[in-house]
């Protein structure tokens, strides 16, 4: 797929991603919020610009892999590929519909190139690691990517891949950790403190980044930075904004596992929760005027 190179037509992509995702999710009547919206603009990167993939051959062997371990964002991914051609748009109306492929949890069997099942956090960056081991066995030059949340960070199995990364020098393997500073019950260093994260993954033998997981530049430059460093893995913290784009979400973790409709009210009413979710994201929370729903 030709990468998207136009900073200012991935925005609005990843804009017009948001939308689709409060649409599905509103569809469903369940899911998460807070974290496909904040994690919105690195699929779309990753989609548009920097996987080497191909929609119309989703399992074109030679095709980078991404795997997603925190599997209840799914409904971005689900967009995203929807949006990238994967299948058509209207589909994402099914999610979490019965017998459909968009499940709320991804299934590999459902949909191509999802790569893995998730669902149990914490054993997503096992199975990338995995994956990119016996790559290098196979001499085979796709790169693997993974998708990590914060809170999954609690779970030891995923150190356990962090070990097992850093030992091998899997420098194939990009993780990307989105750290939103949030989970279900509350916020991450409330529940049990990560930090300092990007010096716990330098004494297993990774290359740290830090990032801006809004900013289409410092994404797409991270990830061209990976690709350079030979002697390690690379994970990329990408410090992004639970519920962006949607101000009576951000920052919220109350938003984390609730749909629009479903969510707190102490500043939306449930039933104008979705509305008022599409209005700001048409508009860019007000930016732009004369907007009609």
């Amino acid at each position: 797929m030709k990468p998207v190179t136009d900073i200012a037509k991935l925005e609005k992509i990843a804009n017009n991603i948001r939308k689709d995702i409060i649409r599905s999710l509103v569809a469903a009547g369940s899911g998460h919020s807070a974290g496909p919206l904040g994690m919105a603009d690195i699929f779309t990167a990753f989609y548009f610009n920097i996987l080497n993939h191909n929609p119309k051959q989703p399992m074109w062997k030679e095709r980078d892999r991404l795997f997603l371990s925190n599997g209840h964002i799914v409904p971005v991914r689900y967009v995203t590929m929807a949006h990238a051609g994967y299948f058509p748009k209207k589909e994402i109306l099914k999610l979490r519909k019965l017998g459909s492929k968009l499940q709320g949890h991804p299934e590999r069997m459902r949909l191509p190139a999802l790569e893995s099942t998730s669902g149990p956090l914490g054993s997503g960056l096992a199975q990338a690691a995995g994956y990119a081991y016996a790559a290098r066995m196979d001499s085979r030059k796709f790169r693997v990517y993974c998708i990590t949340s914060d809170g999954e960070h609690d779970a030891g199995n995923h150190w356990e891949a962090v070990l097992f990364a850093g030992k091998n020098k899997l420098s194939n393997l990009t993780a990307v950790v989105d750290r939103n500073n949030i989970q279900i019950d509350g916020h991450t260093e409330d529940i049990m403190p990560l930090e300092p994260l990007a010096d716990k993954y330098k004494a297993f033998n990774w290359h740290v980044l830090h990032i801006d997981g809004h900013n289409f530049r410092e994404i797409i430059d991270a990830v061209q930075h990976a690709k350079a460093v030979y002697e390690k893995p690379t994970v990329i913290i990408a410090h992004t904004i639970p519920g962006k784009g949607v101000e009576f979400m951000e920052n919220r973790f109350e938003w984390h596992g609730a749909p629009p409709g479903g969510g707190p009210e102490d500043v939306v009413p449930k039933g104008e929760q979705a509305r008022e979710a599409l209005h700001e994201l048409r508009t860019l929370g007000g930016k732009i005027r004369g907007e009609h729903e």
